[in-house]
C-alpha cells in the first residue's frame, strides 16, 4: 500500500515538473510571436487604412491652410441658382455676394481673388461636402443654428447677411397673411431650415397646409410659376432675388410677415482653429474697412496713414497676419482686390442692380445696422 502511494506521488511530481518545464520553455517564445503578430497586423491595418482613404488622411495630417496653399487655389462650396448671391452669369461663371467672400479668402492667401474654384452644391449636399473635405469653406446662403454648430460639426463665421424667411404668393390670390394660406400647397426646398421653420410657424398658428418639397431652388420656382403650388417660401433675400427673374414680376408679391430669423454667413469644419480664425478675420476686414471709409479705389491713399487702427488693418504695423498664418498685408489684399463690405453688397444687391435691396439690418453699426467688427489689435 505504501509502495502504491509513493508511486502516485512520484507520478504527480513528474507531471507537475513537466508542466513547469513546458511553460518556462514555451511561454517567452509564444508571447514574443504573439506580440510580433499583433504588431504586424496593426501595421498592416494602418497601411490599409491609409491607402484606402488618402483624402481623409490628407485632411487629418495637414491644416486646411496648408492644403489650400499646396493645391494653389481655394475650393468654395456655393450656390449657382440664387441671383445676386450665387448664380451663373452671361459668360457661364458663378458670381454673387456669397462668392465674393470666397474671393476675399483667395485674395488674402494668394493675392489673387481668382485663385478659387466654386463648387455648386444643393442644400442637401452642402454639409456633407464640407464635412468630408470636398470643399474648404461653405458660403451658400446657409443659416447659423444650434444643430449645425453641434451635430453637424461646423463653425459659423461672422454673419454677412441678416435675413428672415418670407412667403411669395400671386398678387391676385387674395392672400395677405399666413392665415390666408390655410389648405394651400406650399413649395419648399428640402434639407433647409426653411422647411423646418414652415412647419414650426404653421403648427404654432394651427394652420393646415400641404407641404411640397423640391430638391433645388430652380425646380421649386418653376413649379410655382406653372401653378403646381400656391405659394413658396425661402429667405426673403432669396424671394427678392428670384422675383425679378420671374416672367411677370408684377404678378407676384412677398408677404410682410417673417417666419424666422436667418443669419447667413461662411461655414467651416470644426477641428481647425487656424482656418476658422482666417475665415473670420478676412470677413471682418471687409466690415472694418467700410467703417473706416477704406475701399478698393482709395486704399492706396491710406498706406501712409498715421492711424494705428488703419495701419494694423492694412498690415503696415503689427504682426496680425503672421498670427493667422497669412501675409501681414492680408487686409490690404482683400480690400484692394475685392473691396469692403459695402462694395460687395452694392455690386450684387444694391441700388445699381435689378434687386435694389435696401441694406436694413445689414448696414454697418455706425449707420444703425448690425454689422460690427471686433478690434484689429
Amino acid at each position: 500500500m505504501l509502495k502504491k502511494r509513493m508511486s502516485l506521488k512520484l507520478f504527480f511530481a513528474c507531471v507537475i515538473l513537466g508542466l513547469v518545464l513546458f511553460i518556462v520553455g514555451c511561454t517567452p517564445e509564444d508571447a514574443s510571436s504573439e506580440e510580433e503578430t499583433e504588431t504586424t497586423n496593426e501595421s498592416n491595418t494602418e497601411e490599409t487604412d491609409t491607402s484606402s482613404d488618402d483624402h481623409e488622411s490628407e485632411n487629418s495630417s495637414r491644416s486646411t491652410l496648408t492644403a489650400v496653399e499646396d493645391r494653389g487655389h481655394l475650393i468654395l462650396g456655393g450656390n449657382n441658382q440664387l441671383p445676386g448671391f450665387g448664380y451663373l452669369n452671361e459668360t457661364g461663371e458663378i458670381e454673387g455676394f456669397d462668392i465674393d467672400f470666397g474671393k476675399a479668402i483667395a485674395a488674402a492667401i494668394f493675392d489673387d481673388p481668382e485663385a478659387i474654384e466654386v463648387r455648386p452644391l444643393s442644400a442637401d449636399e452642402r454639409f456633407t461636402a464640407l464635412q468630408t473635405g470636398e470643399v474648404d469653406v461653405l458660403i451658400r446662403n446657409t443659416t447659423w443654428t444650434t444643430t449645425r454648430d453641434t451635430d453637424l460639426g461646423t463653425h459659423f463665421g461672422p454673419t454677412t447677411f441678416y435675413d428672415g424667411q418670407g412667403m411669395m404668393v400671386r398678387a391676385d390670390s387674395g392672400i395677405t397673411s399666413l392665415e390666408d394660406l390655410a389648405g394651400a400647397r406650399i413649395g419648399v426646398e428640402t434639407g433647409t431650415t426653411t422647411e423646418l421653420n414652415l412647419a414650426d410657424q404653421f403648427r404654432k398658428l394651427n394652420i393646415d397646409y400641404e407641404q411640397v418639397t423640391f430638391d433645388d431652388n430652380d425646380a421649386l420656382v418653376a413649379a410655382y410659376e406653372e401653378g403646381s403650388v400656391d405659394a413658396w417660401t425661402t429667405d426673403k433675400s432669396g424671394l427678392v432675388s428670384r422675383l425679378e427673374t420671374l416672367s411677370d414680376p408684377e404678378a407676384h408679391t412677398i408677404l410682410d410677415e417673417a417666419l424666422s430669423k436667418e443669419p447667413l454667413g461662411p461655414t467651416v469644419r470644426q477641428g481647425d482653429d487656424q482656418w476658422f480664425n482666417i475665415v473670420k478675420w478676412i470677413t471682418f476686414a471687409t466690415i472694418e474697412a467700410e467703417e473706416l471709409g477704406i475701399n478698393s479705389e482709395n486704399v492706396d491713399e491710406f498706406m501712409d496713414s498715421d492711424d494705428p487702427v488703419i495701419r494694423r488693418l492694412l498690415g503696415l504695423e503689427g504682426d496680425l497676419g503672421s498670427m493667422l498664418g497669412l501675409s501681414e498685408d492680408f487686409g490690404y489684399r482683400v480690400i484692394k482686390h475685392v473691396g469692403n463690405y459695402g462694395e460687395i453688397y452694392d455690386r450684387h444687391l444694391g441700388p445699381d442692380t435689378i434687386f435694389n435691396l435696401e441694406r436694413g439690418l445689414n448696414e454697418n453699426w455706425t449707420n444703425g445696422g448690425l454689422l460690427y467688427s471686433p478690434p484689429f489689435r
